[in-house]
């Protein structure tokens, strides 16, 4: 190694001497001549030179073959599942749908806002107007001009109260507003499965039912696909796709032990949880959507009612004191009678009764689904499921169980779970 260095040193000063005089000899005759160097070679070790070259053959295959895998690792990831591109399709609408409901959420609650305001205005105005047009009539002054004005005003109140009845911009708010949260709850679901493990075709089309039920409970358009606003009975909110359940009634199963975290006492109490909500929950939240119903119908029809009888009132103001003061009366009885029912969002409260209802609903079908499948190892683990009943209802487990042994003992007359604390949202 050392004559190997010596050998360069030699040589690259060498190499500079003989290069720096011939640039010089062009100019200047030097008059010193510097000898030739003679040339030295140095044998080199055949030994060590195969050993070097056996060295770089056995290292260079080795170091390009790991920089091959690795590149290949590091450029070609997993190929995902065509249900995991799929879910991930699903994922993508799903997060469409939720910023579309939420603006049409923000829309149509102007909407309620906007045409409230307008149309007591305008009924207040025409009131006003009729009211003066009565006091300058018993003067001997013309109103005309003034009972044209109120007619129409009020003429204008009783359309624009018709549509406004008819479509209850309230309602139409909170139904998005359901769908937003319900979306938004799918698409928690959706990232929650990704994570956890690779989803099946069967986790596809689930969740795909699950959007088309939404879908058809909670429609975007307003035109052609809008749902009833007043129904002949009243019906909870349905936004599930329904179980095709079998025919057998169900029996508790009798088997000794925890199978996946089921027991015949967890069976049991879940048998209990359905009773409640059937005989009491869902049977009080009816009760009180069938009465707020009957409410909304009748102030949607006051409204307009009013309004009308009042552009006819105004219409003869000057023929008599009578007609002044139905006028009057009747365009303030409206502004009240709107103020009631859109301000205080009496469609609102009947579309939160039908979601609250539904919610009851989901929770007894979900639970009835799950105990009517016999095989204890194709159920949800029955710890898991007990637990997320609990949360759902806005109570702890513990509490889940001395709720189903009271209802067991007394079938909690009188009592639902909503008195014991249940939390829907």
């Amino acid at each position: 190694m050392a004559s190997l260095q010596t050998s360069t040193l030699i040589f690259s000063s060498s190499f500079s001497s003989s290069s720096c005089s011939s640039s010089r000899r062009s100019n200047i005759n030097a008059a010193i001549h510097v000898p030739k160097l003679p040339r030295v070679r140095f044998a080199v070790p055949k030994t060590a030179t195969k050993l070097v070259l056996e060295g770089l053959q056995l290292r260079e295959p080795k170091h390009i073959l790991d920089n091959d895998s690795y590149n290949n690792h590091s450029a070609t990831p997993a190929t995902p599942t065509a249900a995991t591109t799929q879910l991930y399709a699903i994922l993508e609408a799903v997060a469409d749908r939720v910023e579309m409901h939420n603006n049409i959420r923000e829309q149509r609650d102007n909407w309620n806002t906007l045409l409230l305001n307008s149309i007591n205005m305008i009924t207040l105005s025409a009131s006003l107007m009729a009211g003066i047009a009565g006091t300058a009539a018993g003067a001997g002054v013309s109103v005309l001009a003034l009972n044209i004005s109120s007619t129409l005003l009020f003429s204008a109140a009783s359309g624009m109260l018709l549509v406004m009845n008819k479509i209850q911009p309230s309602q139409l708010a909170e139904e998005q507003r359901n769908a937003t949260r319900l979306f938004k709850q799918l698409q928690s679901q959706i990232q929650t499965m990704l994570a956890l493990h690779d989803p099946t075709e069967q986790d596809v089309k689930d969740t795909m039912e699950k959007v088309l039920a939404l879908d058809k409970a909670y429609p975007l358009p307003l035109l052609g696909a809008m749902l009833e606003k007043f129904p002949k009975k009243f019906e909870p909110a349905v936004w599930w796709p329904k179980n095709i359940q079998s025919q057998k009634p169900s029996k508790p199963n009798s088997q000794i032990g925890k199978i996946n975290g089921w027991s015949a006492e967890l069976e049991e109490e879940m048998r209990e949880i359905i009773e409640v909500v059937k005989t009491k929950d869902i049977e009080d939240y009816e009760r009180l959507g069938s009465l707020v119903l009957k409410i909304n119908k009748i102030l949607a029809i006051s409204g307009p009612l009013l309004t009308g009888v009042a552009a006819i009132g105004s219409a003869f103001v000057g023929h008599g004191s009578a007609s002044a003061i139905v006028a009057v009366a009747a365009g303030s009885l409206a502004s009240a009678v709107n103020a009631f029912q859109h301000g205080g969002q009496i469609g609102m409260v009947f579309e939160m009764y039908r979601n609250c209802a539904g919610f009851f609903n989901k929770l007894e079908d979900t639970i009835q689904a799950t105990l009517e499948e016999q095989d204890l190892e194709k159920r949800e683990n029955g710890e898991l499921f007990e637990m997320k009943v609990a949360m759902q209802l806005g109570r702890s487990s513990d509490q889940l169980r001395e709720l189903a042994s009271k209802s067991a003992s007394s079938r909690l007359e009188g009592t639902s779970i909503d008195e014991f604390g249940c939390k829907l949202f």
